[in-house]
């Protein structure tokens, strides 16, 4: 693991070392269930494969080997959508404005998949991606210097320090235990379509987080495959566009 120079030790801010503590946590818990971490980064590829080598090779002894993959293909979008499994981790290194990255980070979602995006400059819209670790300095030549790589380091290391305890990589859901269960019937599940006409009565079927399913596309037709939309009760009720809305 390289040192950052003494030009990239500039003190996080205190929303970014929250930021940081809580992508780590994550991190840590997905890790711990048997999740593995796809890095991409389509304007600086240098940057994924750093991430993945350090996850991967730890340089300290002792430290675990986690699973992790540098995505390269020409086209992340489809690469990450046949790679990642429920549960896994994507974490991207790019600009709010990669139109790949926004992608991936719209899908991930309907893939079951916990995000991380690193970047400068203008952020990412809300909600974007669930963790979101963000340098406000403008300038387009921060990607070349070591910001970023203390970022990751930092972040690889508190992973680590999350699995020195073990009591912190284990979370409760919270069980539907009513007849009418108010918070299922409200879901609206984001799901991504892999067939618009699987079925015989003209049911789509698409992914989401729990997996395949087919549901009655009537009220958003037509869809086409990729298309993103809002699942409720076997049916999709709203198709989002490329911004989300």
């Amino acid at each position: 693991m390289s040192a950052p120079t003494p030009a990239d030790t500039t003190p996080l801010n205190e929303g970014l070392a929250a930021d940081l503590a809580a992508a780590s946590l994550a991190l840590a818990r997905r890790f711990a269930a048997g999740a593995t971490l796809w890095c991409l980064s389509p304007s600086w590829a240098p940057h994924a494969h750093h991430i993945a080598v350090e996850f991967v090779h730890p340089v300290i002894v002792g430290k675990r080997a986690l699973p992790a993959v540098a995505v390269t293909d020409p086209d992340p979008v489809a690469m990450v959508r046949v790679s990642a499994r429920p549960g896994d981790v994507i974490l991207a290194v790019a600009p709010a404005s990669d139109t790949a990255v926004r992608s991936v980070m719209r899908r991930a979602p309907a893939w079951g998949t916990t995000t991380v995006w690193i970047g400068n400059g203008p952020r990412p819209p809300a909600g974007a991606a669930d963790h979101v670790l963000w340098l406000d300095d403008p300038d387009p030549r921060l990607p070349a210097t070591g910001r970023f790589v203390l970022l990751y380091h930092l972040l690889w290391e508190l992973t680590h320090v999350c699995f020195e305890h073990p009591g912190l990589l284990s979370t409760s859901a919270p069980e539907c235990t009513e007849e009418v269960c108010v918070t299922c019937s409200d879901e609206g599940r984001l799901a991504e379509v892999i067939a618009p006409r699987a079925a015989a009565d003209g049911r789509a079927l698409v992914r989401t987080a729990a997996g395949e399913e087919l549901v009655d596309t009537l009220l958003v037709e037509p869809v086409a495959t990729g298309d993103l939309v809002l699942v409720h009760a076997g049916s999709a009720i709203t198709r989002l566009d490329e911004d989300g809305a």
